[in-house]
């Protein structure tokens, strides 16, 4: 069931005006039933994965809670073993296949045939981080194990970030998972900030990213056709669509979850603004990137064992990330670039300070500021060319088309109109750009959301706003018959 559906639009005042008004004992259960349903939407039978996942670790944490610290580990290991295995077997087991029979095909022997035929389950990568992040807290001591098994089947299973996160920590969602059935819900604050939050989203989704997408499936499908014009607007363009689109995706998630009463983990601040790689990772897929640090990064031994380790470790991690994203080596190349980024930016910096210094330059201007940003842009939009692309031989065909078949022309002779969108639709497009960019700067100096935004608004200035964001998702949300709307990206990871 994707949010930008119409089941959903049903579905969702259906679950919240109940829920609002039963008593409050039975929230939770209310909660947990329509998450499943939820979840079941997509394929019926891979709800036994969820629930596999659920009573693993639920019974791993109260048989941590009780075990020395030999018999902790034994159960740890066990669990996390069981759900990374549950998680490569149909998430990774094609590729692992595909990777082995090319390996006995140099030494020329048959090619092994996969008896299994897998479906990704949706948010499976999702909700087993998720999961696990909750059997480690335990070990670490840092969490009490959760005894009651609805709260928990819940924690794991709450359907807004169910399948694309936020990845949610315990100590913030179980918390609130508990309140549910104690405090009082319906809240004004509570009901125009998410509602504000998810109007943004559609947008974001709808009139962006669906419509960018357009002409960078075009371009991408028929690179042997396209220049250095084609080929930069089509990196510029992904890097719009993916960030509208998961950014989009989340911020509906945050706005269901607040109307409901839990607020879920920002998960994006602003980062096309970031001023340098790892300043990006702070503000891009934030509850992902801070998993990764602290369930990965750190246990290598993060920065504490010397310079190069710490290198190594930053390179293991983020090699992990990528391959994380998706079953191709083009997803953890993505990965090792943005590693090799952080590692040359840690090598590079007294060169740079020296630089700097030499060179007089002031930095508080805004001209040293914007330039940090256009360069991490490039960088990060450089990267996201492997990751759109698929295969290396895919992405490095595209780089050799961006510098080897120079086509300026294509600029004035209206060319860039026949990859899908004509000149209305690029108007509304850049238009809807201009928002976004609006936006995007209000978070950056108010450091808040549009939700929290608009509450704190004249009743007038916040209908305007939802009024003319309900019209823009009517009237130039990609959608209908004609359209073949296309799911969000990180439902496939």
């Amino acid at each position: 069931m994707l949010f930008n559906s119409l089941p959903f639009l049903i579905f969702f005042p259906a679950v919240l005006l109940p829920y609002f008004i039963m008593p409050a004992k039975l929230r939770q259960f209310w909660l947990l039933g329509a998450s499943y349903f939820f979840y079941m939407c997509w394929n019926p039978a891979y709800v036994l994965l969820i629930l596999f996942s659920t009573v693993a670790t639920y019974a791993a944490g109260l048989l941590m809670q009780k075990g020395d610290k030999k018999r902790k580990k034994a159960i740890l290991a066990t669990v996390i073993i069981m759900n990374l295995a549950l998680l490569f077997f149909f998430k990774y087991w094609d590729f692992a296949l595909a990777n082995l029979n090319r390996v006995l095909g140099l030494i020329h022997v048959q090619a092994v045939k996969s008896p299994f035929s897998l479906l990704l389950p949706v948010g499976i990568s999702f909700y087993t981080f998720q999961s696990l992040g909750y059997a480690i807290d335990i070990y670490r001591g840092k969490l009490t194990a959760e005894k009651n098994f609805i709260s928990y089947a819940l924690f794991v299973s709450f359907f807004p970030q169910l399948v694309a996160g936020p990845i949610e920590r315990s100590s913030d969602l179980l918390p609130q998972i508990r309140e549910v059935g104690k405090k009082r819900l319906w809240t004004r604050e509570g009901i125009v900030s998410g509602f504000g939050m998810m109007l943004w989203g559609y947008f974001m989704k709808m009139c962006i990213a669906d419509r960018v997408s357009i002409p960078v499936d075009a371009i991408f499908a028929n690179l042997h056709a396209c220049g250095t014009v084609e080929t930069v607007a089509a990196a510029a363009g992904f890097s719009i669509q993916i960030y509208a689109d998961f950014a989009g995706y989340s911020a509906i998630a945050i706005g269901a979850a607040r109307m409901m009463g839990v607020g879920l983990t920002e998960n994006f601040n602003t980062p096309y603004f970031a001023e340098s790689i790892s300043d990006f990772w702070h503000r891009w897929h934030v509850s992902l990137s801070s998993w990764f640090r602290d369930y990965v990064y750190i246990p290598l031994g993060g920065n504490r064992k010397g310079r190069l380790r710490k290198y190594l470790n930053l390179m293991i991690t983020f090699l992990v990330s990528g391959l994380w994203h998706g079953s191709s080596w083009s997803y953890v190349l993505w990965g090792g670039i943005h590693g090799f980024y952080l590692v040359m930016g840690e090598v590079l910096k007294p060169l740079r300070e020296r630089i700097l210094k030499l060179c007089n330059v002031d930095r508080e201007a805004f001209s040293f500021h914007f330039g940090r940003r256009l360069i991490t842009c490039l960088l990060a939009g450089f990267a996201w060319i492997f990751f759109r692309a698929h295969s290396i031989k895919t992405a490095v065909y595209f780089v050799k088309r961006m510098f080897t078949h120079y086509n300026p022309w294509a600029l004035f002779d209206e060319s860039m109109f026949r990859w899908g969108l004509d000149r209305r639709e690029m108007g509304i497009l850049f238009f809807c750009l201009l928002i976004l960019l609006a936006v995007s700067i209000l978070r950056q100096v108010k450091k808040t959301d549009i939700g929290s935004f608009l509450l704190k608004q004249n009743l007038y200035f916040r209908w305007a706003v939802f009024l003319l964001l309900i019209t823009a998702v009517l009237v130039w949300g990609e959608y209908g018959v004609d359209f073949d709307s296309a799911q969000f990206i990180y439902f496939n990871f």
